[in-house]
């Protein structure tokens, strides 16, 4: 049962990016939290630590390059083009050295930015660009606060997630 689980998330987080031209906003926040949670389901069904990095970095950019493909097309095209540039120069250096720094050096910015833009077009079409363009400041604030302390408790401090929020609660 475990290994056909494993397969199952692992074809997911593979699947899962194309569904991203179709259903930007769906695909996108399922696939946000599928990310967050996968490794708490596969390694404990047994999938080794790097060989769950190198499937979750190669489905992280499977995942990036869709919503490069998505993002051409919209408004905010150049900054999708310029946070998938930049995150994929972390992914390059991560798979040659194996070193996570690689990923607080050159953070994911393109997931909450396309996460966050998905969201606008879902709840307001036609004005999406106009909020975004307003908001800008208070967007890219956080943005950068968010992907800052996420790559650097995720990737820095390799701190797991599920457990530091198991012990928040628990003081």
């Amino acid at each position: 049962m475990g290994t056909y689980l494993m397969v199952f998330i692992i074809a997911l987080k593979f699947l899962l990016p194309v569904l991203l031209i179709w259903f930007p906003f769906l695909a996108g926040w399922v696939n946000f939290v599928l990310d967050t949670i996968d490794g708490d389901i596969l390694i404990p069904l047994g999938l080794e630590d790097y060989n769950y990095q190198t499937i979750d970095k190669l489905a992280d950019y499977v995942t990036y390059i869709f919503m490069l493909i998505v993002g051409w097309k919209w408004e905010i095209h150049r900054e999708i083009k310029i946070t998938f540039a930049l995150r994929t120069v972390g992914q390059l250096l991560f798979f040659l050295t194996r070193d996570e720094l690689m990923f607080f050096f050159f953070p994911n910015f393109l997931e909450p930015l396309f996460l966050i833009y998905a969201t606008l077009l879902i709840f307001k079409k036609k004005r999406a660009y106009a909020i975004y363009k307003k908001h800008f400041k208070l967007i890219w604030g956080f943005i950068l606060l968010y992907k800052f302390q996420d790559e650097y408790i995720t990737h820095v401090g390799n701190v797991d997630r599920s457990t530091l929020i198991k012990n928040l609660f628990s003081l």
